[in-house]
């Protein structure tokens, strides 16, 4: 059988194969074989004639696919629904996050993408649980920004992760969150080996992490197993993973992971090791740095003696010590700095007879050691959650960070905060603020607990009181302003409505910046008025009706 038009006469048996060849190569290169009947024909339309055909034919051919199979239904979510006005609310900062940026001067009116993460945190704090239909925009907002994805995925609960397996683009979610990988129940021993084994890599450290919740000893078997065949990378992963619930029963397979092939597992086992204040390690490092700081009594006054080391031999480096510097740091003073900080706070006291930690830190320290050992304290006392020597390495707040103890680093110092109680860390960020002003807090109030204490607002907002009385423009104070939306109590909202106005502009004051002020402490105020009205809306007996999810099972009877 032939195809005949005006042009030419193909052949029906012509592989899909030649004419592919052919549209590939060009019908000059590799031309169509033609019936003997066929004249001179163009070659480009006998191909596609020819491929016309075969489409037809093919089409006309074609048995019905069988169906995909339907998902398995949404699982339950136990949690009670959200009140109308929260649902709503939800609703509309969801939108908004997806709106358009007008760009330029921010104006009055409160940044409802800021307030996305709080919303949620207080949302599933509450117990709620998330509208399904708003599930698809929820998931989308936590794919965009990834410091929504903790709180979200848990507000969005099993059925969010249930979707996000539906849509390539939710993946994430799979990941990110502890539930997300399909994996058997703990209890299942043969089950959990199999999808240790066979499992993919998000599967298996969401496996791990169950596992070592409920049997750290189960969890580092798990590891023993496979470790020598897992790849660097995932085994750096597997190890940081041990971070949570870390304690002695892991020090002989972290003691170990300190010959491994890789330089970054070793830095973790290391690191971790010395997070372990009565490991071998831990104390292999302190016998060094004693060896090279000690107490001098000469004269009479003791003093701090410090002999940095000469090499960093093959033992110091298995256990953790990097022997190459970084540009601009001598190598001894590198090496030292690993070998105090690696080792155990406590031996500091034996060592200079008894001495509190402020009493050690408060000694002179000789040849111009202090502020490399007092660094390599601060970030022991980081490691090592210790409060006495975060204490005495900050000192105290009016003290100016450049002739504090510690470190003038103000992330260091941050770090050093962060090891506190709360209470005392918003007291000691108020009075730092009082002292020095708001130039240099920006970061310490990062790491103060939400809402801010009464001491730790007032302390912020006399601030911003002082600085607009200067007459300078806001804008030099625009994140902590933003911090302060965030942060302040919205208790504060009526005392802070006397900032709202103009004031009048003090003599040699940059020209406006009143009005900016004032501008900008209405945003504050209508932002903290805001809070407190979606506070309002997420209280379970605050009087607003709940509403059923739309797909939720019809319940006979009133609701």
């Amino acid at each position: 059988m032939t195809t005949t038009n005006s042009t030419t006469t193909v052949p029906v048996n012509t592989p899909w194969e030649e004419l592919v060849t052919s549209a590939l190569l060009g019908t000059d290169r590799r031309p169509l074989r033609r019936t003997a009947a066929a004249g001179p024909a163009d070659g480009a339309a006998a191909l596609l004639d020819a491929a016309a055909l075969h489409t037809v034919r093919r089409r006309a051919a074609l048995l019905p696919a069988a169906g995909a199979p339907a998902p398995e239904p949404a699982p339950a979510d136990p949690r009670p629904p959200l009140p109308a006005a929260a649902r709503h609310r939800l609703a509309q900062l969801l939108a908004d996050r997806s709106a358009p940026s007008g760009g330029g001067r921010r104006g009055t009116a409160p940044d409802l993408t800021e307030l996305i993460p709080q919303w949620l945190a207080t949302a599933g704090a509450r117990g709620f649980r998330a509208p399904a239909e708003l599930l698809p925009a929820l998931l989308d907002a936590a794919r965009a920004r990834t410091d929504l994805r903790p709180h979200a995925l848990a507000f969005a609960g099993p059925r969010g992760l249930w979707l996000a397996g539906l849509n390539p683009e939710w993946r994430f979610a799979l990941r990110a969150s502890p539930g997300g990988a399909h994996r058997p129940g703990t209890g299942d021993p043969d089950a959990v080996r199999r999808m240790w084994e066979e499992g993919l890599f998000a599967e298996r450290v969401a496996l791990l992490g169950a596992v070592r919740a409920e049997d750290p000893a189960a969890a580092r078997a798990l590891l023993a197993a496979t470790w020598s065949t897992e790849r660097a990378e995932d085994r750096l992963m597997f190890l940081d993973s041990l971070r949570t619930g870390l304690c002695g029963d892991d020090e002989a397979f972290l003691e170990d992971a300190l010959s491994d092939r890789s330089r970054n597992v070793r830095a973790t086992a290391a690191e971790l090791l010395s997070a372990l204040t009565d490991s071998a390690l831990a104390r292999r490092m302190a016998d060094r740095a004693t060896s090279c700081v000690n107490p001098d009594r000469t004269g009479g006054a003791v003093s701090v003696a410090v002999e940095a080391p000469h090499e960093c031999d093959a033992a110091m480096q298995r256990d953790g010590v990097v022997p190459v510097p970084p540009s601009g740091r001598g190598e001894r003073s590198w090496w030292l700095g690993q070998l105090v900080e690696a080792s155990p706070l406590t031996v500091w006291r034996e060592r200079f007879g008894g001495r509190t930690a402020r009493e050690i830190v408060a000694l002179p320290v000789a040849d111009g050691w202090a502020p490399e050992l007092h660094a390599a304290w601060c970030r022991a006392a980081v490691r090592q959650r210790d409060p006495e020597w975060a204490r005495a390495l900050l000192g105290t707040p009016s003290t100016p960070p450049a002739n504090g103890p510690g470190t003038a680093s103000l992330a260091e110092r941050s770090q050093l905060l962060a090891t506190l109680p709360a209470a005392e860390r918003a007291l000691w960020v108020a009075d730092f603020i009082a002292a020095h002003g708001l130039s240099e807090a920006f970061q310490l109030l990062g790491v103060c607990t939400v809402p801010w204490s009464e001491p730790l607002g007032r302390s912020v907002v006399d601030a911003l009181d002082i600085a607009r009385d200067a007459g300078s423009y806001p804008w030099s104070f625009s994140g902590v302003m933003g911090l302060a939306e965030r942060c302040l109590d919205p208790a504060e909202a009526d005392r802070l409505e006397v900032l709202t106005t103009t004031p009048d502009e003090p003599e040699g004051a940059s020209p406006g910046a009143g009005g900016y002020w004032s501008e900008a402490f209405q945003r504050l105020v209508s932002t903290l008025r805001l809070r407190a009205a979606m506070d309002a809306e997420l209280t379970p007996d605050a009087g607003c009706a709940s509403t059923p999810d739309r797909d939720a099972p019809a319940r006979s009877g009133a609701g």
